[in-house]
């Protein structure tokens, strides 16, 4: 792996997962991150805003050689600021495990890691040797109902990529084949659907026990860890395993 750019030595993530793959890729290479970035816990450097309102004067103000974006997470409108202020923006899209695994080697590249990270191998592993773990009765995958907001209601509907990691471990979502990638839906409509699950993660809504599975009453719930649902980073390689063990939990 080698840098595809001219020497970075400044770069400003605005997406919490790639923030945590840069950080314990290449230390000391991260002058700005958003509120949002969490892990690594402790990382000592700038806070520009959210993911949704970075702040661009702040930003160009830290002279980063790359800002790193995604095209999901973070609004056009910004990416555009940034790029008209002059600076250098790599905007990632990942909507499958594969498409990340891709992205997150291209971006490590780009950030002048200088070969490939072992917690990168160790993913590719981890997805490698799974086999579905979820179905029901007669081996069929489990189908499932995923939100992600409530007040409205919204769910996870086509080319996510947290319905991939979902489907590989033998989940089939409900609203994967819906037009929209987040539909919002009435919830007399998410209950018809009928679902062996509902898989509740912990952001970016936050469910808990006491938030979410009252509104699915006789419907098993398994509550999940966002960052190993829907973050892609180092969280992959424990992602298999931790995930599974939520969705076992479920059916107990």
């Amino acid at each position: 792996m080698t840098a595809g750019r001219g020497a970075v030595r400044r770069i400003v993530s605005l997406v919490p997962s790639l923030t945590e793959a840069v950080a314990v890729t290449a230390p000391g290479v991260l002058v700005g991150v958003t509120d949002w970035c969490t892990h690594p816990a402790g990382l000592a450097v700038a806070r520009i805003g959210g993911t949704k309102n970075p702040d661009v004067r702040a930003i160009t103000a830290l002279r980063p050689d790359l800002v790193l974006a995604n095209e999901e997470e973070n609004r056009a409108p910004d990416i555009a600021g940034l790029r008209a202020a002059g600076l250098d923006v790599l905007v990632t899209e990942i909507r499958t495990l594969d498409q990340g695994l891709r992205e997150l080697e291209r971006v490590l590249g780009a950030c002048g890691a200088p070969c490939r990270p072992r917690w990168l191998d160790e993913a590719e592993a981890a997805w490698e040797a799974v086999t579905p773990c979820a179905s029901g009765p007669g081996g069929e995958p489990l189908t499932a109902v995923v939100p992600i907001w409530r007040r409205p209601w919204m769910v996870l509907g086509r080319d996510t990529f947290a319905g991939d990691l979902l489907a590989r471990l033998g989940v089939r979502n409900l609203y994967a084949d819906h037009p929209e990638r987040y539909p919002r839906l009435p919830l007399d409509e998410l209950r018809a659907a009928a679902p062996d699950l509902v898989v509740l993660p912990d952001e970016p809504y936050r469910f808990t026990r006491d938030d979410g599975p009252e509104a699915f009453p006789g419907t098993a719930a398994a509550f999940v860890d966002g960052r190993y649902l829907t973050w892609y980073g180092p969280s992959l390689a424990a992602a298999p395993r931790v995930l599974e063990r939520a969705l076992r939990a479920a059916h107990r």
